[in-house]
């Protein structure tokens, strides 16, 4: 198993990233509290030394987005990073509004998208955006243009490669039409493999498949489960098992799991020294296929 990807053909990545959203964004947010709140789920200095801590394990992808806490989640990578090493990859999400802090709206105006760009890059104090995405696609704005606007950035020299977040293989390849496609994140996981035809296409393409909740399996990973069984077989815990089955599923995958816990992250970048079987490969994937079939 390779445990780098060349990002765009000129970007090496180690393939367990780090997605900065929950040191800023609380889960209460993400649920719909009844009442919610802008704070973050741990101490800013804990905050810092989780990212100083994923650099120092290695990890040389940050992913972060100007929607998270409104901007505070690139500030607070620019804070605790930089001067950024020279390998190490900052991608960053325009294209998606944040009224309150449990409502996303798309908004994908050629002039709002190029604002936000602009806002990154002051945010992340660089001078340009190792890999913008397009969070999600605004219905009400002409596709075309939504990617046009991120084409035109990188012809300025603004970004260096471009991605697209919760596509179809269909609006993927009406993209790559446009400009070059680096990345796609999509959810994906052992268990949800709903997007795996864009999968399968980023893959016959040479694009980073970059699955954002790449651990998520709820009772799939019970005491008694598959997951479980092959993590007691291989002595390691079930998300690092869960890790593991991506990593083998194709060498484009590149999962960015997201903690505020130093142990919890050195746990997932650990996966990346668990090797799987054929057979235990094949069981891993037959819990998937069932799910999914359900």
């Amino acid at each position: 198993m390779t445990t780098t990807f060349l990002l765009g053909g000129d970007l090496p990545v180690h393939r367990i990233g780090y997605g900065a959203m929950r040191l800023t964004d609380s889960p209460d947010m993400r649920r719909g509290a009844a009442a919610p709140v802008w704070r973050p789920p741990t101490d800013r200095a804990d905050a810092v030394a989780v990212l100083r801590r994923a650099i120092e394990l290695g990890v040389n992808l940050i992913d972060t987005a100007d929607s998270y806490a409104l901007g505070a989640n690139e500030e607070l990578v620019a804070d605790a990073l930089h001067p950024y090493r020279d390998d190490l990859v900052i991608a960053t999400k325009i294209g998606n509004t944040r009224p309150g802090p449990d409502e996303w709206v798309p908004l994908g105006h050629p002039a709002y998208l190029r604002q936000q760009a602009e806002l990154s890059l002051r945010r992340l104090r660089v001078d340009h955006l190792d890999l913008l995405y397009l969070h999600r696609v605004d219905p009400a704005v002409p596709f075309a243009d939504q990617i046009g606007a991120l084409h035109r950035l990188r012809a300025e020299g603004k970004v260096r490669h471009i991605g697209l977040s919760e596509v179809s293989v269909a609006e993927l390849a009406a993209a790559q039409a446009i400009t070059p496609i680096a990345a796609v994140q999509n959810r994906y996981n052992l268990i949800d493999r709903e997007h795996e035809p864009v999968l399968e296409y980023a893959a016959a393409h040479g694009i980073a498949f970059v699955p954002y909740f790449p651990i998520a399996m709820g009772a799939h990973a019970g005491p008694d489960s598959p997951v479980a069984t092959v993590a007691a077989e291989l002595g390691a815990t079930p998300g690092q098992v869960a890790l593991a089955w991506l990593l083998r599923r194709s060498e484009v995958v590149v999962p960015i799991p997201g903690t505020v816990s130093p142990a919890h992250l050195a746990e997932n970048v650990g996966a990346l020294d668990l090797a799987l079987s054929d057979d235990r490969f094949a069981r891993l994937s037959a819990l998937g296929d069932r799910a999914n079939a359900a």
